[in-house]
């Protein structure tokens, strides 16, 4: 396989237009990188320059430590996942899989062992001889990626490979891809704007903005230490709650003021980290599972709310509640009797707190102790 780097990487279209901003990326030997972001923050003509769809206009593009920027797609040893599947309707699975192999004048015999081997490897072998139109969706997705398989490329690219197929079926092939990326050790990049798919499958994630790299890291780092706002409200499912908030001090002991309620924060690194912001707006972050749910409230950073949706998902709840000033998420074990309107109380742990700076939005002050 291979090793992908991308160094300060920029695509500007006609009209001045800039897709991605100097995109520093590197991808290590079977490593699976997935970059994600929102709809137009870079993460397709990101993937596109690497396949040598979309030419470069700055910057360098190294597979192995060799210059691809002015080499042809078909010359650089890789193979495109799409996410309408791409597949040749008039052709059977088998011609479309053999397709590639074909035009690079490869043996019959050859295509036919690598054929056989990639059907095998993904349980498609009884639908060889079947037509596209004769597929589900999850069967196409299955032959694009044999496809791609058969070629046994240096560097795998996938571009939002799931977002055609239903909810169930999309759980069950990301697993699969997975596997697939065990069995085969190999080099895979892949797109997607579902964070969900992001943190399940990447070994590292690319989180993407406005054509600008947020953060790179693993799917814990990024989940426990997000290095600004953004990056806070995207990974993360429900995402973090984040509200406006005062950094405030009362006999020695610092506080987080949201108006409604103030949290005390213990003596340690996140306080003497906030110590140069008393008297400072910043910006307070709280996951949804890190605020507990009261009987009665705590008699220290006790936040009362009011609930305005339930969402029962079985092994939890989703809370939605409203202070005055903010809208909050809980995510608390079930419960058969909460009810709309009904006021409850809830308290964070204050070693999970996140602090944003009010102006850069970047992390200020972030959980210590956690795994990255």
């Amino acid at each position: 396989m291979a090793n992908v780097e991308l160094r300060n990487v920029t695509k500007v279209y006609e009209g001045g237009v800039k897709a991605v901003d100097a995109a520093n990326i590197a991808v290590s030997d079977k490593e699976f990188v997935v970059l994600v972001g929102p709809s137009g923050c870079g993460k397709s003509t990101t993937l596109r320059m690497i396949a040598g769809l979309e030419e470069i206009t700055s910057g360098e593009l190294l597979i192995d430590g060799k210059l691809m920027n002015d080499v042809a797609p078909k010359d650089r040893d890789i193979a495109m996942v799409f996410q309408n599947y791409a597949l040749y309707p008039h052709m059977s699975v088998y011609e479309n899989m053999a397709f590639g192999l074909k035009i690079r004048k490869y043996a019959k015999k050859e295509i036919d062992v690598r054929v056989h081997e990639a059907a095998g490897i993904l349980d498609i072998e009884e639908l060889l001889d079947r037509k596209p139109k004769a597929l589900s969706g999850g069967q196409r997705q299955r032959v694009a990626v044999g496809r791609a398989i058969v070629r046994k490329p240096k560097v795998f690219l996938f571009d939002e490979p799931l977002s055609n197929l239903d909810a169930k079926l999309r759980v069950q092939m990301r697993a699969e891809i997975s596997s697939l990326h065990s069995r085969l050790q190999a080099t895979m990049i892949y797109v997607t704007h579902d964070q969900v798919e992001a943190m399940t499958m990447g070994d590292r994630i690319v989180v993407m903005r406005d054509g600008l790299i947020q953060q790179v890291g693993t799917p814990l780092g990024l989940y426990n230490q997000p290095v600004n706002r953004f990056v806070a409200g995207f990974i993360g499912s429900p995402p973090m709650n984040i509200m406006n908030a005062q950094v405030t001090e009362s006999d020695g002991r610092l506080s987080i003021d949201e108006g409604d309620f103030q949290i005390r924060l213990d003596d340690g690194e996140m306080a003497d980290t906030l110590r140069s912001h008393v008297g400072k707006e910043v910006l307070f972050g709280i996951r949804p599972e890190d605020l507990v749910f009261d009987e009665a409230p705590a008699t220290q950073n006790n936040i009362k709310a009011r609930v305005e949706v339930i969402e029962p998902l079985g092994a939890e709840i989703h809370l939605y509640v409203s202070t005055s000033k903010n809208q909050l998420i809980a995510r608390v074990p079930p419960r058969l009797d909460f009810q709309v309107g009904e006021e409850v109380n809830l308290h964070p742990d204050v070693n999970k707190l996140h602090v944003f700076d009010m102006e850069s939005e970047a992390a200020v002050a972030q959980p210590t102790g956690v795994r990255t």
